[in-house]
């Protein structure tokens, strides 16, 4: 993924060596004797994208459930949710150089085939720590799928035009997938177990599979550098301490465990710096960040999917828990929001034409904070529609961010840095999704537990189970007389409400600093 060059070769000159150079838009690329479909690639290419998606939002719906089956703790079900994308953000710039070695193509079949067995393994899960287990290992196959897509879609669009239309469709896979996710997973769950939103994994990827093979050329690194494992460890170092002290705040808030996280985190982090600066062949090109259009791109699109996936995760088991929605009903009160945000990016490409870049990025920002407001102000206590309401306006919002932050990320370093500059993309949509339902998830549970009152003459247990989650004084609940479960209850409802308000809050202030940041770091960016 950190090269861009396809081996597809020009029809003219049949012997030619693969280069990093930029392809003629005049050249035809081959792929076994014939000239590669652009529109078929992109096709194949978006299964693996909207596995992603649908993989997170089905999760999400899911939580209940896997609650009530398998007593998961607060702080366990965001790890259930984390460990997936915190680990596929960890390894995507690695993976993305052993692609670079072995082919980005082959790649991706082994990553789907192991997605799939691990995917198997994650539906049987008997305990909440063999989940998180199952989902950490499908994150690191999970890394595998995604390091060739936006680089090959830069290398196989040779058209800036059509690129950016399939730059807008990429992106618009990712809302996509989250759209389609609650309504299949609703209806997974209306029927079946919660294991059954990870065999929803399977089928896709045996479709992907011989798709790939058929239609997808191979892409390799002419010249890569050599690997480097110490790069590997950092990268994980900086990231995993990061969000688990992150976590931890939510959980016992500041300590002095959660505080020597986030410094091991840091120095991770600046010792993988330094280290890239010294390689002659660097895992990741950090000299790209000293361009404002790249640096100023990747941190709005890191905090565009911060607010927007963390969000998602809060108001699906508000949906269900609070709202007492089925999980069917519960995605369809999102569906219109999520259907938003893949029509504003398909409308961004022709904003974009009119209306400069920064002043459209920002402006989408302001919008999606302006649906974070109805959430946090409009009512005394959140409903399903205005749930929907935010969700429409914030999804329009985020869908036009989402395309134009990922056009100029591929489109502000030269050609030859553009499977660098996919890795980074790719990897700031996951970090901002973990840090995301870190960050929302740990406001939801710290204002949940500061206002639930458990009643008195409960077990240990039961009050621990009832202090933890709205989903956990359900099951207390029911073993309570009518006076006992009502007050309890009614006090978790509220207190899970007042959660749901204060992670929207955070969400607004997220968007009002990413608005602030495509206004100043992108106004030399061009279309």
């Amino acid at each position: 993924m950190s090269a861009p060059a396809a081996t597809g070769r020009p029809a003219t000159r049949p012997a030619a060596r693969p280069s990093t150079a930029a392809p003629d838009t005049a050249s035809v690329l081959l792929h076994r004797g014939r000239p590669v479909r652009p529109w078929a690639v992109l096709a194949v290419l978006m299964l693996p994208v909207l596995l992603i998606s649908v993989d997170n939002t089905v999760l999400s719906f899911a939580l209940p459930s896997i609650t009530a089956a398998l007593g998961a703790s607060g702080s366990q079900l965001l790890w259930i949710v984390d460990a997936y994308p915190l680990m596929l953000a960890g390894l995507l710039v690695p993976m993305g150089s052993l692609g670079d070695r072995v082919g980005r193509r082959r790649l991706l079949l082994v990553g789907a085939t192991g997605f799939a067995a691990v995917s198997l393994l994650a539906a049987w899960s008997t305990s909440p720590q063999m989940l998180i287990a199952s989902r950490a290992l499908l994150g690191v196959f999970g890394a595998t799928l995604m390091p060739s897509t936006l680089s090959l879609i830069r290398n196989v669009f040779l058209d800036r035009a059509q690129r950016r239309l399939a730059i807008a469709v990429w992106a618009s896979g990712f809302a996509g997938g989250a759209a389609l996710g609650p309504v299949v997973g609703g209806a997974l769950l209306s029927h079946f177990w919660w294991g059954s939103v990870f065999l929803l994994n399977v089928p896709v990827l045996l479709l992907l599979l011989p798709l790939a093979l058929l239609l997808v050329p191979e892409s390799k690194d002419p010249a890569p550098g050599p690997l480097d494992p110490w790069s590997v460890v950092l990268s994980l170092a900086t990231m995993l301490p990061l969000v688990h002290a992150i976590i931890a705040v939510g959980e016992h808030g500041v300590t002095a465990g959660t505080v020597a996280g986030a410094v091991v985190g840091l120095a991770a982090g600046a010792a993988f710096v330094h280290r890239q600066r010294r390689l002659a062949s660097p895992m990741l090109d950090v000299r790209l960040f000293t361009r404002p259009a790249f640096s100023g791109a990747v941190a709005a699109n890191l905090l565009s999917v911060l607010g927007f996936s963390g969000l998602l995760v809060v108001v699906s088991q508000f949906l269900q828990l609070a709202a007492g929605l089925s999980p069917m009903d519960a995605g369809l009160v999102l569906v219109p929001g999520l259907a938003a945000s893949v029509a504003a990016g398909l409308l961004a490409v022709r904003l974009v034409r009119h209306v400069r870049p920064s002043t459209l990025i920002g402006s989408s920002f302001l919008l999606a904070a302006a649906g974070y407001g109805v959430l946090t102000l409009v009512g005394d206590v959140p409903t399903p529609v205005t749930v929907g309401v935010t969700f429409v306006i914030m999804g329009t919002g985020v869908g036009l961010a989402e395309t134009l932050t990922n056009d100029q990320i591929t489109t502000a370093v030269p050609p030859e840095k553009a499977g660098a500059a996919s890795a980074i993309s790719e990897t700031a949509y996951e970090l901002g999704t973990t840090l995301g339902v870190a960050l929302l998830g740990s406001v939801l549970n710290a204002t949940y537990r500061a206002r639930v009152a458990v009643p008195d003459g409960l077990t240990a247990d039961q009050a621990h189970a009832a202090g933890e989650t709205l989903g956990g004084a359900v099951g207390v609940a029911d073993g309570l007389g009518p006076d006992a479960a009502g007050a309890l209850l009614e006090s978790a409802r509220l207190a899970f409400d007042a959660g749901t308000q204060h992670a929207a809050a955070v969400g607004a202030l997220v968007a009002v600093g990413a608005a602030a940041v495509s206004f100043v770091a992108l106004r030399r960016a061009t279309a």
